[in-house]
């Protein structure tokens, strides 16, 4: 009985599926005179098979029972005339829209599949953008040159680059020493990825390096080879991507062609 509760629960709560949205067939059930859908049972009960329930005669129980009450509370809204209001109409109609735009993209996404020599190409490419090294760096942010002058120069004399690093207008570094997390030159604007790249460990840029946030002074701390993720364990988010922008460009070419008054 619990378990019974708990899928009925998580029909009431979760279930998508728009009643208007379903074509009339022959009856699941019938309440006070009216036909409830088979084909709307059909689909709640993919619906929650999909998200790992069994199709189960509890679940096929719950499944009723939660569209009688569901019918009795159309009924109810009916009486009342809340059917006939523009601004539920509309709401209808979203609901409407929403249902056939997603199952159209799935169905242009299927007929359409994304090969896998593509997403391999991207990989690739997103490996090469990265690079082979990454890099553990600190810096100094201030907006004029002479005051990255004037840092160099106490450096030189022997100065902590972490104290001076108080100066920094950088709010993410300046309290830690202007310490900056491990990343990918391809991370940095490139005057500083330049710069950085171009030190040795240990070792501070010389004069101060203008970015559109002011003048910088770099230190390098350390670099390593790069961590790179295999294949297999980015190509969900890979696929995920290629298929957006699959459908962005599908959409832009009906844009395109559309007449719109």
């Amino acid at each position: 009985m619990q378990k019974l509760t708990q899928i009925a629960a998580a029909l009431a709560i979760g279930a998508s599926i728009s009643v208007s949205a379903i074509a009339a067939d022959k009856a699941f059930v019938k309440v006070n005179g009216a036909s409830v859908s088979q084909h709307l049972a059909d689909a709640f009960i993919a619906e929650q098979t999909a998200k790992g329930a069994p199709d189960s005669p509890e679940l096929r129980n719950a499944v009723r029972e939660e569209l009688i009450r569901r019918e009795l509370l159309l009924q109810e809204a009916k009486k009342t005339g809340l059917d006939k209001k523009p601004e539920i109409a509309a709401q209808a109609e979203a609901a409407r829209q929403a249902i056939l735009i997603r199952n159209y993209v799935q169905e242009y996404i299927k007929k359409n599949p994304i090969q896998e020599a593509q997403l391999r190409a991207e990989y690739a490419k997103i490996k090469e953008q990265v690079g082979s090294t990454e890099y553990k760096a600190r810096h100094i942010l201030v907006k004029e040159e002479a005051e990255a002058k004037t840092i160099i120069e106490n450096l030189k004399k022997g100065a902590k680059f972490e104290e001076l690093a108080k100066q920094s207008i950088d709010p993410g570094s300046k309290d830690n020493g202007g310490e900056l997390d491990w990343a990918a030159a391809s991370n940095y604007v490139k005057p500083f990825a330049d710069a950085m790249t171009g030190l040795a460990k240990g070792k501070y840029t010389e004069a101060p390096v203008k970015s559109d946030f002011g003048y910088h002074v770099i230190l390098l701390d350390d670099s390593r080879p790069t961590s790179f993720p295999e294949f297999d364990e980015v190509k969900p988010r890979l696929m995920q991507q290629a298929q957006a922008q699959q459908i962005t460009k599908m959409v832009d070419g009906l844009r395109a062609k559309a007449k719109v008054e």
